[in-house]
């Protein structure tokens, strides 16, 4: 039921961004260059911002080079030599950069504070890239793991859900967040593991 309801929301998106996609190619754009640009652009913004503790205009300001996401895939399939392993790697070590650098940004924000939320938040940070990790590894062995509760797209909604809420003021948002990305980033870590298990 749940890789249904991705597919559905990935194919009518995929239509919308394609045209633009086309005309980025045309440009003379790649998909490896707005994996950069992205990348660059939401671990700047994450420093800048979320570091200083300005939680509103850091999420839509980081939710805009995410977005960059989107289409460096959708690019790299319409591209002449489609999607690479190095494109694929690429993409991969700077999503791990750019959602490190979020959190390592909330955590040099909580820490000047004194803020009981951080040990929260060093689980939310290691158990996020754990659930890289174990998909990563298990893959190198041949099992495939694209499985489990919080893959990065429902981590990011998490957060930055959490950190637009916290900008507007809500109480606890930030809290809220924190305990519910780090208890689903571990939770994924296990699902993971179990699969790893269970094919053994």
């Amino acid at each position: 039921m749940y890789p249904m309801l991705q597919r559905s929301i990935r194919v009518p998106v995929t239509r919308v961004i394609t045209p633009l996609c086309r005309g980025l190619l045309k440009l003379g754009l790649t998909a490896n260059a707005m994996s950069v640009i992205g990348a660059v652009g939401s671990i700047v913004s994450a420093i800048w911002f979320f570091g200083t503790g300005r939680y509103l205009a850091a999420t839509f300001i980081t939710l805009f080079f995410i977005l960059f996401d989107l289409l460096d895939g959708t690019m790299a399939r319409l591209s002449e030599a489609g999607g690479s392993t190095w494109g694929a790697l690429l993409d991969s070590t700077l999503d791990r950069m750019s959602d490190a650098a979020v959190l390592c940004a909330i955590a040099y924000h909580l820490h000047a504070h004194s803020d009981r939320l951080l040990p929260v938040l060093f689980v939310a940070i290691v158990a996020s890239n754990l659930v890289s990790y174990v998909k990563a590894r298990a893959e190198s062995l041949g099992v495939p793991c694209n499985v489990g509760f919080a893959e990065r797209t429902e981590r990011l909604i998490i957060l930055l859900l959490s950190t637009g809420l916290t900008g507007l003021g809500v109480p606890y948002a930030l809290a809220i967040g924190m305990w519910t990305l780090a208890l689903a980033s571990l939770f994924t870590v296990l699902q993971r593991m179990q699969v790893v298990q269970k094919s053994a």
